[in-house]
């Protein structure tokens, strides 16, 4: 695949640290949202992977531009169109001095490749990985994959010994409630160590003294604190408590942004902010509607869609940190185009009353919509001008909010109507959202439609998404998916809302690099 073009995510900089700087810091870091687990393959969520990458690696890793570069590999290579041989990294540790070898890669691709884990998204090109000698794994591909590099960013290295003696041999099953020795302790080679993970109250990290890397910062110690309360967070950040928000408030940013010990960084995340409908259980739950699924029909689907002020969210909920969009996937993904970007229809209430009448429910009905309260930009305040919104139509609206940690296992046992979710695609190509948001769920549990909440299918996009997996002629296949993304949008079985901005407040003297994909490296972070 040609080179993604980065230009448009206009990654705010600052610079870092001075060379010279060598004195040891403890970085104090506060956001809304919680991790949700440390077990690898336990959960695909942002603010997860965020911090089990600071003590997990890869084979492979991204640089500050996102180009993909050596970490537990230091050399790979297309023995064939479907077999790729890596040469792993010699003398490498893990935190409890276990050497790293080719049995650890294997045991850890495998098991994300195995229900339940929540990241077979990140081998999904994957059909089996052998062991070659101590230091070299091939790993055997279902087809050719133009994107197997960048799904494999996201696929964490374990230590086999350390998870057969604590039993976590299989990923933890986290929308069973299940929790297994992973999910609280682990085991990596990567930069920092968990000390310590109290759930909803702090996390721990210490600089691994032994990583085969060198860091570019000098963070020794990092504390993670998760701050619901959006005026609690500012506060902490004003008052000298934390040193970086992640996620300061939309309305307490000017505000920040006046404080000279404080300083402001943002720029366009790879994230889209969308809603998802059931269009699979022919009763809609929880509805006043009974037999029939109102939101299993276009027009239905249509009427609330058109029902939406984007601008008028942008405005009044985001405040600019939200860019409308029509599609699923942001600007700096490989697939999107201006066409996909534009709204599917124009903001228009009565269009969206005559769709419903036409439909059949000239007086509404009754509606459940779950949304998070604690991941997102102003996520609870953009559900309840939705809601609004949908109620101003005659879809009389209820509005359930949760904690991220509550809302991620109930949509992913579908127990939901209408949903809110945001993704953001790691790999930096469209494949990794149709895969996981579009394809018809896999019951067997594996990575197709892994999100797909609403259960939606379509056996058109279906086909196209397994020749996107395939097709290496890069004109053929962004046509392809372009045709997937355009399907999905003129039969809204999304409701794409914006591409989020994500802007991170930080004390002075804390320098770093904004990340598009909302994850601090604290191994790039320098405090003076």
């Amino acid at each position: 695949m040609a080179r993604m073009n980065f230009a448009r995510s206009a990654l705010a900089v600052t610079a870092l640290a001075a060379a010279g700087l060598t004195h040891a810091a403890t970085l104090r870091i506060a956001g809304a949202n919680d991790i949700l687990t440390f077990d690898p393959a336990g959960q695909n969520h942002q603010t997860t992977l965020a911090y089990q990458q600071m003590v997990y690696e890869s084979l492979i890793r991204y640089d500050e531009k996102y180009q993909i570069t050596p970490s537990l590999a230091t050399k790979w290579t297309f023995v064939s169109p479907t077999q790729l041989r890596f040469e792993l990294r010699k003398g490498v540790k893990f935190h409890d001095g276990a050497p790293f070898t080719a049995d650890d890669v294997v045991f850890s691709l495998t098991r994300t490749m195995t229900p339940p884990s929540n990241l077979t998204s990140a081998t999904q090109s994957v059909k089996e990985v052998k062991k070659v000698d101590d230091h070299t794994v091939d790993v055997i591909l279902k087809g050719p994959s133009p994107v197997v590099l960048r799904e494999l960013v996201e696929a964490r290295i374990m230590n086999k010994a350390w998870a057969e003696k604590n039993n976590a041999t299989k990923a933890q099953d986290y929308k069973a409630k299940e929790e297994n020795f992973a999910s609280r302790n682990a085991n990596g080679t990567g930069p920092f160590t968990l000390v310590g993970w109290q759930p909803d109250t702090k996390t721990t990290l210490k600089k691994n003294p032994n990583w085969w890397d060198k860091p570019k910062g000098n963070i020794d110690e990092i504390v993670f604190t998760p701050i619901k309360s959006a005026a609690t967070r500012s506060a902490a950040l004003i008052s000298g408590q934390v040193d970086m928000v992640v996620d300061p408030p939309v309305q307490d940013l000017e505000r920040i942004k006046r404080d000279p010990n404080i300083h402001v960084i943002e720029g366009p995340e790879n994230r889209t902010i969308f809603f998802g409908f059931d269009q699979f259980r022919d009763e809609l739950m929880g509805s006043n509607i009974k037999g029939k699924n109102p939101l299993k029909d276009k027009r239905v689907r249509q009427a609330l869609y058109q029902a939406v002020d984007m601008a008028a969210i942008e405005k009044t909920v985001m405040r600019g940190l939200g860019k409308p969009t029509g599609t699923m996937i942001a600007p700096m993904v490989n697939g999107w185009t201006k066409e996909l970007g534009a709204r599917a229809s124009k903001y228009d209430v009565n269009a969206a009353k005559k769709l419903l009448a036409d439909a059949g429910y000239p007086q509404g009905f009754e509606l459940t919509l779950d949304c998070p309260n604690d991941r997102y930009v102003n996520d609870e305040a953009i559900c309840q001008a939705v809601t609004a919104m949908w109620t101003r139509i005659g879809v009389k609206t209820k509005l359930q909010t949760n904690p991220m940690s509550i809302h991620s296992a109930k949509i992913q046992k579908f127990d939901v109507s209408a949903y809110m979710l945001g993704w953001g695609v790691a790999t930096f190509d469209a494949l990794y959202s149709l895969d996981s948001l579009i394809s018809t769920v896999d019951p067997k549990g594996g990575a197709a439609g892994n999100f797909n909440c609403g259960r939606m299918s379509n056996p058109t996009v279906d086909n196209l998404i397994q020749q996107i997996k395939t097709e290496m002629d890069e004109k053929k296949r962004n046509d392809m998916i372009h045709e997937a993304l355009q399907i999905v949008k003129n039969d809204y079985n999304y409701l794409p809302l914006h591409d989020q901005i994500r802007p991170w407040a930080m004390r002075k003297g804390v320098t770093t690099l904004h990340r598009a994909d909302d994850r601090p490296m604290p191994q790039w972070t320098s405090i003076k």
